[in-house]
């Protein structure tokens, strides 16, 4: 059946809410987008006349495809190479989202997008339509054809798992930028010690190169281990010239709504790494490199002005 333009525009007007729904239940942009495609070509067939309300209709659409890709990508990440982390969002992005509360800006954090993947399909799906979406427990439980009871305690489930595996990391931009300078000055000072008194004591560094780049398999875990290696990672040397193919530039930046540290080869974005900076130091680095997850980040920083680089590693 052909929709007619009031149809499509009305479509068109939900994308943006249906796109950012999607990145936080999978974690993944591409599959995010596929999920919306996947959503229009539902309303495309369905008798449109016939649906009381578009909204309701079109999220229930898209949650039952998330749903699905969530209990395929379980399977699948029992077999991913490595460390698994998401897919990041640079500033800007459309897909990030609502931004207004504590709560929306970290449902898309690395931190937390990383926790959820220990939730169960459903807890995913009530966490991010109620804490980012504002989803009232009745739409819920439509969504997912269950009762307003299960769906608090489910939330409930939801928000003690997250709670148990994170700590607050909202702090003034302002300071975080300066924590992020002072970084970049340890860590390519060649000493150890100035990168240990930046970090908290339980610090953690995880990488994710999916097997196409080479990234630790086990996460740093400790200052002084983290430091370590941060210092081996910002010293030049032939080996990691060899991997990078050139001069590699380091910008100051946001990801996913953290700072974060934009790693470019001749334009290519080569890595995106989130820093998690609470009021005690910085708690962890979480560094994608996997390219097949920087493709729409490479594409999005080419498309922006983004200044000169905060440092060089030729």
């Amino acid at each position: 059946m052909a929709l007619t333009g009031t149809q499509i525009d009305l479509f068109e007007a939900s994308m943006p809410r249906l796109k950012a729904i999607a990145y936080r239940l999978l974690g993944s942009a591409s599959d995010a987008e596929d999920a919306v495609q996947d959503t229009f070509l539902r309303w495309q067939s369905a008798d449109v006349d016939r649906i009381e309300v578009p909204e309701a209709w079109l999220t229930k659409v898209l949650t039952n495809l998330c749903l699905n890709q969530l209990t395929s990508a379980r399977a699948r990440r029992e077999t991913y190479v490595g460390q698994w982390l998401p897919e990041p969002l640079l500033a800007g992005d459309p897909m990030l989202g609502p931004a207004e509360t504590v709560e929306q800006r970290e449902s898309v954090s690395f931190a937390v997008l990383a926790l959820m993947e220990r939730l169960s399909p459903n807890e995913r799906v009530v966490y991010v339509l109620r804490e980012a979406f504002g989803y009232p427990h009745r739409r819920i439980a439509e969504i997912l054809d269950i009762t307003e009871t299960s769906g608090q305690q489910i939330l409930h489930r939801a928000k003690k798992h997250i709670a148990d595996g994170r700590t607050r990391t909202e702090i003034d931009e302002a300071a975080a930028r300066r924590i992020v300078d002072e970084f970049l000055t340890a860590a390519t000072s060649g000493r150890t010690e100035p990168l240990v008194r930046l970090l908290t004591a339980d610090a953690v560094a995880i990488g994710d190169g999916g097997g196409k780049v080479p990234a630790r398999t086990r996460p740093f875990e400790g200052a002084v281990a983290v430091a370590k290696f941060m210092r081996s990672l910002f010293t030049p040397n032939q080996a990691a010239r060899n991997l990078l193919g050139g001069t590699a530039e380091i910008h100051v930046s946001y990801a996913n709504g953290l700072p974060a540290l934009v790693v470019t080869v001749d334009g290519r974005v080569i890595g995106v790494m989130c820093l998690e900076i609470t009021t005690d130091g910085i708690a962890a680095f979480r560094n994608q490199a996997n390219p097949d997850k920087l493709e729409r980040a490479t594409r999005q920083w080419a498309a922006t002005d983004h200044g000169e680089p905060a440092l060089r590693i030729n």
